[in-house]
Order: C-alpha cells, then sequence, then structure tokens
C-alpha cells in the first residue's frame, strides 16, 4: 500500500507545473489592468493634405490599436475623383439620415414642368471666364483649369517643365516684342511670363501644382485644359 501511494505521488509531480505564477501553455494571459490613465483625447476632426498630383481617392486605410496593444487595419474601398486643392477630413459621429416629418399637412403644391437635364459642355461653358490681361499681340482668360490665349501669331510648339510645373507655348513672330511678367493672378495659373527671342516669342504660363494638359487650337487663339 505505501509502495503504490508513493508511485502516485511521483505521477502527480510530473504533471505539476514550476511557476504556478505564469499561465500553463494554451491557456491565453489575462489583460493586466493598472492605476496608470491610459486614455487618449477623443477624435473630434484631423485633416490630410494632398499631393498636388492626386487625381483619384482608391482607398481609405485607417490603422486602430486594441486593448491587448494589438494594432490592426481597416480599409475601404473607394473610385471616386478629388481635388488637391481641397483637405480629407477624418471625424467620428452619427449622420442624421432621416428628415423629421412635420405634423401638419403642407398644401398641395402647383404642377411644374421638370427643368431640362443640363449637358457637360452646358455645365463646362456656365464657368464664367475671367480677363486676366491684354497686350496688343494676345490677350489671356481664364475659366477654371483653362487659360485662352487669343493670339494673332500660330503657336509652333509647346511642352510642360517641372519643378515648378510650367507650361511653355512658342509663337512664330518676326518682330519683337517686349518682355512682360503677370503675377499672382489665378489659383490654377499663377505667373506667365513673356519674352523674345529670334524668330519667335515665349510665353511661360507657372502652374501651382503638378498637372497633364491639352494644348488645343480655336477658332480665335489657342485653349490649356489642365487635367
Amino acid at each position: 500500500m505505501k509502495v503504490l501511494s508513493l508511485f502516485a505521488l511521483l505521477i502527480l509531480t510530473l504533471y505539476a507545473r514550476e511557476n504556478p505564477f505564469f499561465p500553463p501553455e494554451g491557456e491565453k494571459d489575462i489583460f493586466i489592468t493598472s492605476n496608470k490613465d491610459s486614455s487618449k483625447a477623443p477624435l473630434k476632426q484631423a485633416a490630410i493634405t494632398l499631393p498636388s498630383q492626386a487625381r483619384v481617392l482608391q482607398k481609405v486605410t485607417v490603422e486602430l490599436k486594441n486593448l491587448d496593444g494589438s494594432v490592426e487595419t481597416k480599409s475601404i474601398e473607394m473610385d471616386n475623383s478629388i481635388d488637391w486643392h481641397l483637405p480629407i477630413f477624418i471625424s467620428q459621429g452619427y449622420r442624421e439620415t432621416t428628415v423629421p416629418v412635420s405634423k401638419e399637412k403642407e398644401p398641395p403644391k402647383a404642377a411644374t414642368t421638370a427643368p431640362a437635364p443640363i449637358k457637360k459642355s452646358d455645365a463646362q461653358n456656365s464657368v464664367e471666364s475671367k480677363s486676366i490681361t491684354s497686350l496688343s499681340f494676345v490677350k489671356f482668360s481664364a475659366a477654371g483649369k483653362s487659360l485662352k490665349l487669343t493670339a494673332k501669331n500660330e503657336a509652333i510648339r509647346n511642352f510642360l517643365i517641372a519643378n515648378p510645373h510650367r507650361i511653355v507655348v512658342d509663337f512664330k513672330s518676326d518682330t519683337e516684342v517686349s518682355n512682360f511678367v503677370k503675377e499672382d493672378f489665378d489659383k490654377v495659373f499663377q505667373k506667365i511670363r513673356i519674352g523674345s527671342h529670334e524668330g519667335y516669342y515665349r510665353i511661360v504660363v507657372e502652374l501651382d501644382g503638378f498637372y497633364k494638359y491639352e494644348f488645343k487650337k480655336v477658332a480665335d487663339g489657342y485653349l490649356i485644359e489642365l487635367k
């Protein structure tokens, strides 16, 4: 009997934990609590400034810290055009999606004819053109991201230069023109410089950021459209 009791005691010691203050293998740790204040200021609103070459918002990703200290990310797939001049805001809260209905009955509305849909071309033309400057050989006017050059001469080449971004247009001319500089006249088109060269004069349009552009011949001159 004593032999059996001793044998059972030896078996039990084989399964005993070496340190009772640490959890056995396979068990999860219990969160450790303390009196330390780990609270953070609540999120109100934060803004992200966009680079000037940004044109499409494809995904929004946030990185989160959990109670146990682990970090995970959540993402939203998107496909929306954006204006890089405007920041993107991050905030937290509920938006009211329903409008309360008044208890009083509203009087019947008179029948009206639905307005004709606005065509895309009409919407573009609705942007008011603003005259920038007028010289004897060329006139400039801007509307949104379009710059019109009403010129008497023929454009022989155009190209883009970076840092800072500027569009260069050369016009054929056998007569010398006076140098000209116009600054801070528009949000997008920030500066215009004109210089005379042998056989042509050059117009340099400095932009406020990164753009692609399209150069078009129109009835009374040329049109620069930024993209």
